[in-house]
């Protein structure tokens, strides 16, 4: 996955409202039809920068299996970070489309 990706993806699957990493997770696999699959490993320590740069917040609460969990939430500037970074990756997937097209050599 590229660079940044992740965390865009993360604080897409977030707007719809709070979750925890395992649903997280699973929007993303189910959003992507299974194209993209996050790994714990991957998902714990981008959803850890996310918070540490204030554009998710954490809270624990209790799960749909009535367990412990911490769920994730959006802030604010997550929200604008967000609207930033969907504009910068749509700008890079079509300059990149641009490039890949070899019909206009």
């Amino acid at each position: 996955m590229l660079q940044g990706a992740l965390d865009m993806l993360i604080l897409r699957s977030l707007v719809l409202g709070p979750s925890h990493g395992h649903t997280i997770a699973h929007a993303i696999a189910h959003r992507s039809e299974r194209v993209l699959q996050v790994e714990h490993g991957s998902l714990y320590p981008a959803l850890h920068r996310l918070e540490h740069r204030g554009f998710v917040a954490s809270f624990w609460g209790t799960s749909e299996n009535n367990r412990k969990a911490k769920f994730y939430a959006i802030s604010k500037a997550g929200k604008k970070q967000l609207a930033a970074e969907t504009r910068n990756w749509e700008r890079v997937a079509g300059v990149i489309g641009r490039v890949l097209d070899l019909s206009k050599r």
